[in-house]
């Protein structure tokens, strides 16, 4: 009896180890992309499987570019105060920051048009060498807005007399211009970069002698901002009797779209 199990299990090992032996001979199935008119695209790969190599039919880009004057200055300005105390430095910045805030008012800014983009109070330490430790010697109040002035006229006075309401505290951190409704502009530039991809479509065709089928794709991408041209501010010199007022110059802004469009190949 023992010698028949023997047996019997001898032989079921030598019959796993057959179907083993051909299962990984058995050959392994491919995958293959067709391409136009049943042509085999691709090339194998150690696991036997056809990848492609390259896209069907005919992928082009278009860009489209217009431009447009802003309509909106955004300034950011506030005020930065420095203190041997908290309480000082605190009255300091809320008085000269009033002072711009009653200027803003006084021009016709709208509360919705001025947010508070900044507001820190820090301490301001040295090194000392006896206690070979840091202290403070004083602290340090900022307070930035962010203003959308939408009387483009205006943005020069208002900077002039911000900077005077704001005295030695006054900060004006950058200005930049924006178009309030962009969208037509937008349209432009799109209109623009769909033809720009067109013709190219059309040309590689014709220089190729392929026939152009139809499109089958497209997709959009557009620029998070326009691009500033030609824009400068000229701020007033503060060390004359009378000076001259900031002059801003707006400039143009770019709008660009960008396309990508696939078509057929018949």
């Amino acid at each position: 009896m023992k010698l028949r199990s023997i047996i019997g299990i001898c032989g079921m090992v030598l019959l796993l180890a057959v179907i083993v032996s051909m299962v990984a001979c058995a050959p392994v199935p491919t995958v293959v992309y067709q391409g136009p008119q049943g042509t085999q695209i691709g090339s194998q790969s150690s696991g036997g499987i056809i990848v492609s190599q390259q896209s069907l039919g005919l992928w082009v880009n278009g860009v489209g570019k217009t431009t447009g004057a802003p309509d909106v200055v955004v300034l950011t300005l506030g005020v930065e105060s420095q203190d041997k105390t908290v309480a000082v430095a605190q009255k300091a910045a809320v008085d000269a920051m009033s002072g711009i805030m009653q200027v803003l008012k006084n021009a016709g800014v709208n509360d919705k048009d001025i947010q508070t983009t900044q507001f820190n109070i820090q301490q301001l330490t040295r090194w000392d060498d006896k206690q070979n430790m840091s202290v403070v010697i004083g602290y340090q109040i900022s307070n930035i807005v962010t203003v959308k002035i939408r009387d483009m006229n205006k943005s020069g006075t208002i900077i002039d007399k911000a900077a005077e309401a704001g005295g030695d505290l006054i900060r004006v951190n950058g200005i930049s211009f924006m178009v309030e409704d962009p969208s037509p502009l937008y349209k432009i530039a799109r209109e623009k970069a769909i033809q720009h991809a067109t013709d190219k479509a059309k040309q590689l065709s014709q220089v190729s002698g392929a026939k152009l089928g139809k499109l089958i794709f497209m997709s959009e991408s557009t620029p998070y901002a326009p691009v500033t041209r030609n824009s400068y501010m000229k701020m007033s010199d503060a060390s004359g009797i009378a000076p001259a007022p900031t002059s801003i110059s707006a400039g143009e802004l770019e709008f660009e779209a960008n396309v990508q469009m696939v078509y057929q190949i018949d």
